[in-house]
């Protein structure tokens, strides 16, 4: 399966889309698209799934600021989940 990772400057801000699966390989990738700007607008509305690595980057880069838009409910529920099992 595939991901595309697109970054695009609008309106002065640094907007990072994805789409497809997110996985281990193409974290490197988002995390440096994600790094262009302090608060990264991401969006994530064609994003149909992630592994394990791939959800730990969107939360490490969901951590640093940036604003997730259009994120898929069950992909926030993997990622509160990961959450609460980090902490305990």
């Amino acid at each position: 399966m595939w991901c595309r990772i697109q970054l695009r400057r609008e309106s002065g801000r640094v907007v990072v889309h994805l789409a497809g699966h997110l996985s281990e390989a193409q974290v490197p990738e988002l995390l440096a698209s994600c790094a262009e700007a302090a608060s990264p607008i991401v969006e994530l509305d064609e994003l149909v799934s992630a592994d394990a690595v791939g959800l730990d980057a969107l939360q490490r880069v969901e951590q640093q600021g940036a604003q997730f838009v259009g994120l898929l409910e069950y992909l926030r529920f993997e990622l509160d989940a990961l959450r609460r099992k980090q902490r305990t």
